[in-house]
């Protein structure tokens, strides 16, 4: 699988990170502890099966927008296989933009996650994935009273879980 995504300015990715650590700090599952080089505070946009053949060129318009300044406000639980804390990203008009671009060039068939999808997509950077029912309450409570985070999404990149691999698509990846 393949996701298309956005990275966060320095701003947004220190504010990102301060989160993770707090996390960790409590011995809390929490994505600083994803040891992978190509970890980073992102947004993903869409996983898809496959990319256009010429992906960086094929996403060129979608991503000529960027820096798209954005907000990170509530704290949001998917429940799922995954388990996850995430921040929401609050889904602004540039932002929408960018994400049903995006859409656009994969023609809506990519066989990745409807859940992606324009009118079904919850915006968020992930914060912890795995937390069972007492570490979300315990990551809540410590996170109780974190305030909105300010930035831009300043890069796009794509990113190959077979490979494990990045490929920049716009702006610094």
């Amino acid at each position: 699988m393949h996701t298309i995504e956005l990275t966060c300015d320095d701003v947004l990715d220190s504010a990102v990170r301060a989160v993770w650590d707090r996390l960790a700090a409590e011995g809390l599952p929490s994505q600083a502890r994803h040891s992978h080089p190509t970890n980073r505070p992102h947004l993903t946009l869409a996983v898809c099966e496959r990319l256009p053949p010429d992906a960086p060129a094929a996403f060129a318009e979608a991503f000529g927008d960027l820096p798209v300044p954005v907000r990170l406000g509530p704290l949001l639980l998917f429940a799922g296989r995954a388990r996850v804390l995430a921040w929401g990203v609050v889904p602004e008009a540039r932002l929408l933009a960018v994400h049903a671009q995006v859409w656009r060039v994969l023609g809506g068939s990519c066989g990745g996650n409807p859940l992606h999808t324009p009118g079904r997509w919850f915006p968020h950077v992930t914060l912890a994935r795995n937390l069972d029912a007492a570490a979300r309450a315990r990551a809540i409570t410590v996170l109780d009273g974190l305030a909105e985070a300010a930035g831009a999404f300043s890069g796009a990149r794509s990113y190959d879980g077979a490979l494990r691999t990045t490929t920049l698509l716009a702006g610094q990846g």
